[in-house]
C-alpha cells in the first residue's frame, strides 16, 4: 500500500507532466493555422449538408444560361445525348424540368395529363429536393392526370376543389418529369414529345384563362448542372441561403456557414486566402463522398459487382423530407445527391437500377479499356431495359460522344441466337457490333448502369441474374 508521501509525489509528477505537455500541444498550431483548419472543417460539412440545394441551384443556372427563367419548363425533346450534363440521367426518355417559383406568382398549378397517349413518371420537389409528391401512374393521380397546386410557405388561403395541394417550405421548387417512350422509333419519340407538351404550368390566379406554358428547348444547348468542387460550390450555396428562409432544423448551420463567409443579408466575398481554403475543402469533401460511393453499397448478387446505389437511410427518410423524430439524414442525403438529381415521395414507381463501378475481377472500370457484358435472355421487364455509362469524375454522360447508351429499344440492336444481348463498352466502336456499343473515354474511370422499366419478380427474387462486366483482353 502506498504511503502518503509516495502518493503526493505521484500527484505532483502528474501535474508537472500535464503542465509540460499541455502548453506544447496548445501551441502546436498558430492562430492563423487554427482559423484556417476551422474554416476547412466547416466548409467540408457545408458541402455535405448543402449538396441537394446546390444540385438544384446548378440546374437553375443552366436554365438561365439557356435563356429560360422561373415558371417555365425545360424540355429535352430528343433521345438524350452528352449535352444533358445532369447527374446520372436516363438515356432514352424525354425529360421535362419545370422550375416553379411562388414568391411573386403565388400558388402555381402543374397540370399532368392523363396516361392515355403516353405516360409521365416523375416527382415534384422543393429546392432542397425534399419530395412534395410523385405524379403520374405511380403517383397520387394514378394515371388519371391531375392539377398539382404548389403553395408558397405559410399559405393560408383555401384550396379550390379539383386541385391536389402541395404545401412547400420554400418559394423555389422544381420537378423532374419523364415522358416514357413506347418504342425507340422516330414515331415513338414524336408521340412521347407530343404527350409531354400537354403538361401545363401556370399561376392559380390565371386558372380561368391559363397562359400558354413556356417550354425551353435545350436539345442543342449544353445543359451543364454538374457539381463544381471548388469555391463555385459555395457561391451556389450562398445564392440559395440568400433566396430563402431558414428552417428550424437547419439553423445549427448558421454559425458554420458564417465562419466560411456565407451569411444571410451579406455578400459572399471571400479573400484569396479563404478561396484557397474553400477550394481545398471542396476537393476533400468530394474525396470523402467518393469513398462512401465506392464502399457504402453491398453487392446485389452474392459474389458479383452489381449494387443498388441508394443509401438505405436516405430511402427510409426520403418520403418524410429526410427526417424522422430521431433522425435527420444529412450524411445519407449528401451522398445521394452527389450522383442523382431527384427524390420520390412514393418509392417503387416502376423502375429499378443496377450500377457497377468494377469489372468481374474487382477492378475499377477503365475508360481506355474494352469490356463486354451479356444481358441474358428473357429480361424480366414489362417495358424495356437500358444501359449507359457515366464519367466517374462528374457522374454525367461522357462529353462529345456520339451516343450515351443502348437498350432493348435501340434500333438495329444485335441479339444472339439464344435471345441474349452482348454489349461492348469502350473508347472505340467494334466494327461488327456498332449498334451494341456504349462509348467511354480513355483516361477516365466510369460507372455503368442498367435500368429496368416495369421490373418483374425474377429480378427481385434473383432467379434472373445479371453477369458481371468482363474486360476484353
Amino acid at each position: 500500500m502506498m504511503n502518503g508521501d509516495g502518493a503526493m509525489k505521484k500527484i505532483f509528477l502528474l501535474i508537472a507532466l500535464v503542465c509540460t505537455i499541455a502548453p506544447v500541444h496548445a501551441q502546436s498550431f498558430s492562430a492563423g493555422e487554427l482559423e484556417s483548419r476551422a474554416i476547412e472543417r466547416r466548409a467540408i460539412e457545408a458541402v455535405n449538408w448543402g449538396m441537394p440545394a446546390v444540385n438544384t441551384e446548378r440546374m437553375v443556372q443552366a436554365l438561365k444560361s439557356a435563356g429560360g427563367d422561373w415558371n417555365q419548363i425545360v424540355i429535352m425533346p430528343k433521345l438524350q445525348n452528352w449535352k444533358n450534363q445532369t447527374l446520372t440521367p436516363n438515356a432514352d426518355l424525354v425529360y421535362l424540368l419545370p422550375f416553379i417559383n411562388t414568391r411573386d406568382a403565388g400558388p402555381m398549378v402543374l397540370e399532368i395529363p392523363p396516361a392515355d397517349d403516353g405516360s409521365i413518371t416523375g416527382s415534384i420537389m422543393d429546392l432542397w429536393q425534399n419530395p412534395l409528391e410523385t405524379v403520374g401512374p405511380a403517383g397520387v393521380d394514378k394515371g388519371k392526370g391531375g392539377k398539382y397546386l404548389i403553395l408558397a410557405p405559410n399559405t393560408q388561403q383555401s384550396v379550390p376543389d379539383g386541385y391536389i395541394p402541395l404545401p412547400s417550405s420554400y418559394f423555389e421548387n422544381y420537378a423532374l418529369l419523364r415522358s416514357v417512350l413506347r418504342s425507340g422509333s422516330a414515331e415513338g419519340l414524336a408521340k412521347a414529345v407530343a404527350y409531354a407538351k400537354r403538361i401545363k404550368l401556370y399561376p392559380l390566379a390565371q386558372a380561368g384563362n391559363p397562359p400558354m406554358t413556356n417550354f425551353v428547348d435545350v436539345s442543342e444547348a449544353v445543359f451543364d448542372a454538374s457539381i463544381p468542387y471548388d469555391v463555385r460550390f459555395f457561391e451556389s450555396l450562398d445564392r440559395t441561403i440568400q433566396s430563402e428562409s431558414w428552417l428550424d432544423r437547419d439553423k445549427a448551420m448558421i454559425d458554420p456557414l458564417r465562419s466560411i463567409g456565407i451569411e444571410k443579408g451579406k455578400p459572399f466575398n471571400p479573400d484569396s486566402r479563404t478561396k484557397e481554403i474553400l477550394d481545398t475543402a471542396a476537393r476533400e469533401a468530394r474525396a470523402w463522398l467518393n469513398l462512401r460511393f465506392e464502399t457504402s453499397f453491398p453487392p446485389y448478387y452474392e459474389g458479383r459487382q452489381w449494387v443498388v446505389v441508394a443509401p438505405p437511410e436516405a430511402l427510409a427518410t426520403m418520403p418524410t423530407r429526410f427526417e424522422t423524430t430521431d433522425r435527420y439524414s444529412v450524411d445519407a442525403r449528401g451522398l445521394f445527391y452527389y450522383y442523382v438529381f431527384a427524390s420520390e415521395k412514393h418509392l417503387g414507381g416502376g423502375q429499378f437500377y443496377l450500377f457497377t463501378l468494377r469489372d468481374g475481377a474487382g477492378n475499377f472500370l477503365d475508360g481506355g479499356k474494352t469490356y463486354r457484358v451479356t444481358i441474358p435472355a428473357n429480361v424480366p421487364v414489362k417495358q424495356y431495359w437500358s444501359a449507359v455509362s457515366y464519367d466517374r469524375a462528374t457522374h454525367t454522360f461522357f462529353r462529345d460522344v456520339p451516343h450515351v447508351g443502348v437498350g432493348s429499344q435501340t434500333q438495329g440492336l444485335q441479339t444472339n441466337a439464344d435471345g441474349s444481348v452482348d454489349l461492348i463498352i469502350g473508347p472505340t466502336p467494334p466494327s461488327d457490333m456498332a449498334s451494341n456499343w456504349i462509348p467511354t473515354r480513355a483516361g477516365s474511370q466510369y460507372e455503368f448502369c442498367i435500368r429496368f422499366y416495369g421490373p418483374d419478380k425474377p429480378l427481385f427474387d434473383k432467379t434472373w441474374k445479371l453477369p458481371d462486366v468482363q474486360e476484353v483482353k
